[in-house]
């Protein structure tokens, strides 16, 4: 993909200032947000990664009103999202201007998949994996208060395989709504979906570009085996920290 987005210098140039201010927390013009919001989703859907409006922070809660909500500013708002989602500029731009607080997702395993790993974890990988001189794509970070976050790692769909023991559902190793019960790699592919930057999420957080969209998508099996070396280290770890904090109990 050309890196002007089909020649639209201006938009280039405003994608970079935002993503430039958002990493420093240099304070941004009052309209450059929502500017800043449409312009990256406009990036994201040129890049190829179909979208659809999803749900929003309300206070610490989610906009949907689902008491209990499981994934609360992290699901889309319809349940055809499938087939919602859309890369017509027309139609997201009507979507961004209407639904002003709505957060986005992206449907994967239909031009991409995410690669979706732990921050420590994908951070190591990503230093590992530019140093080596692999070509990465798009990254997003997702914050979490729970946890240390996410790191995403946008990559080209393997789509459907003829040999259907080189492809897997979503499912068999996470859904959008069990994400906390899986905490090592998660293949994002068909029927899936993720957060597209930028999103707000409760208390504050956020979902944001560390690497743009006008990364072509790479092979997600150049990626895989850093990846999950880096997922493994970052289980040992955390293995040998709960040892370490259980080994010795204090007695009264």
């Amino acid at each position: 993909m050309s890196a002007t987005f089909g020649g639209r210098t201006g938009r280039q140039g405003r994608i970079s200032e935002w993503l430039r201010a958002r990493r420093t927390g240099r304070p941004l013009p009052e309209t450059a947000d929502d500017a800043g919001r449409e312009t990256l989703l406009l990036a994201a859907a040129a890049a190829g990664l179909p979208l659809a409006p999803a749900a929003y922070p309300s206070g610490y809660r989610c906009s949907c009103d689902r008491v209990g909500c499981p994934t609360p500013a992290r699901h889309p708002v319809s349940f055809a999202w499938q087939t919602q989602s859309t890369t017509d500029r027309a139609q997201i731009e009507r979507w961004a201007r209407h639904q002003p607080q709505a957060n986005f997702i992206t449907a994967t395993g239909m031009v991409h998949d995410v690669l979706d790993v732990p921050l420590s974890a994908g951070r190591q990988a990503l230093e590992r994996l530019l140093a080596s001189g692999i070509e990465v794509g798009p990254v997003a970070e997702s914050e979490s208060e729970s946890d240390d976050g996410r790191l995403l790692f946008f990559t080209l769909t393997r789509g459907t395989p003829e040999d259907e023991d080189e492809w897997w559902p979503c499912e068999l190793d996470c859904h959008p709504e069990t994400m906390d019960e899986h905490p090592g790699l998660r293949w994002h592919c068909r029927g899936s979906y993720v957060l597209v930057p930028p999103a707000r999420l409760p208390g504050d957080l956020a979902v944001h570009w560390v690497r743009g969209p006008e990364h072509p998508l790479p092979d997600p099996l150049t990626l895989l085996e850093i990846l999950t070396d880096e997922c493994a280290r970052h289980a040992g770890e955390e293995r040998d920290r709960d040892h370490t904090n259980t080994a010795w109990p204090l007695h009264g």
